[in-house]
């Protein structure tokens, strides 16, 4: 169940999925405990982390010790490169699980394809066995490519929940987002502010003014208005609780096509193509 403040978005699956949540990217171990109990407080209910963030045990002690219902809770994380591969990836989902103190994880997300390893199928394939165990709720993936994923699709038959990409107003990501919604996948932004770099970006700091909102207000309005789903990253409760008061005002056609037209398709990361 989500935060009743927050929309949501089906998935394919039959559960749904917060349009906005936290992202712990980054966040060091011994901050991620207060971070994820601050945001659950401010009224955050999906939290997405992962294994090669080194902070999974943090994340889990806060959803425990948050008061809030486990089931109000979402909480994602993925594997990494080295675990890509059929029974690698059943024991790094135990080594993820057990960091995280919980009895089911809410999605599973491949990291990266890492194509050139060619071993992203036969995860899929143990990811499935996941879910159909009840062990998982929703299974997906991160970076990948509209022909990674079709690759899933003709090994299985079925399309992932979720497609994690990095995704802000200089990589609009329309060939990933067409792909998705055609076979039913949620899009879902990492780096939804560019890392932070989009913020002098002069176009949105004039939005920004006319709307009396802050730059990434009006960047996090954008994604959710494009029907994306999001997870922002913040340290601070306050900018915690800034991003969440993005549902109380609507930008107008032109300010959308204004904001879509900065597209330079500029990575902050790699290409997923390139990371093996």
């Amino acid at each position: 169940m989500a935060s009743p403040h927050i929309p949501q978005l089906d998935l394919h699956d039959g559960s749904t999925i917060d349009q906005l949540g936290l992202g712990v990217y980054k966040v060091a171990e011994e901050d991620s405990e207060r971070v994820v109990s601050e945001a659950l407080e401010v009224g955050y209910r999906l939290i997405d982390t992962a294994s090669m963030y080194d902070n999974e045990a943090a994340v889990g002690r806060a959803v425990r010790h948050s008061g809030v219902a486990r089931e109000d809770i979402s909480v994602a994380t993925k594997f990494w490169l080295e675990d890509l591969g059929y029974d690698n990836t059943l024991r790094a989902f135990e080594r993820s699980q057990e960091a995280l103190g919980l009895d089911y994880i809410d999605r599973y997300l491949i990291h990266w394809p890492a194509p050139e390893r060619n071993l992203f199928v036969e995860s899929w394939a143990a990811m499935l066995a996941l879910k159909n165990d009840g062990k998982v709720r929703s299974i997906g993936v991160c970076n990948f490519h509209p022909e990674h994923i079709e690759r899933l699709i003709a090994a299985s038959g079925v399309a992932p929940a979720i497609n994690q990409v990095e995704m802000h107003p200089w990589l609009t990501q329309e060939r990933v987002r067409d792909f998705d919604r055609a076979h039913g996948i949620v899009t879902q932004a990492w780096s939804p502010l560019a890392r932070g770099q989009i913020l002098d970006e002069p176009t949105l700091v004039t939005l920004a003014a006319h709307h009396g909102r802050s730059v990434s207000q009006i960047v996090l309005r954008w994604h959710i208005q494009r029907g994306d789903a999001v997870v922002a990253k913040s340290v601070r409760r306050e900018r915690l609780a800034e991003n969440l008061q993005v549902f109380d005002f609507t930008l107008p056609a032109e300010d959308m096509a204004t904001i879509e037209s900065l597209n330079r398709n500029y990575r902050t990361g790699v290409d997923p193509n390139d990371r093996n």
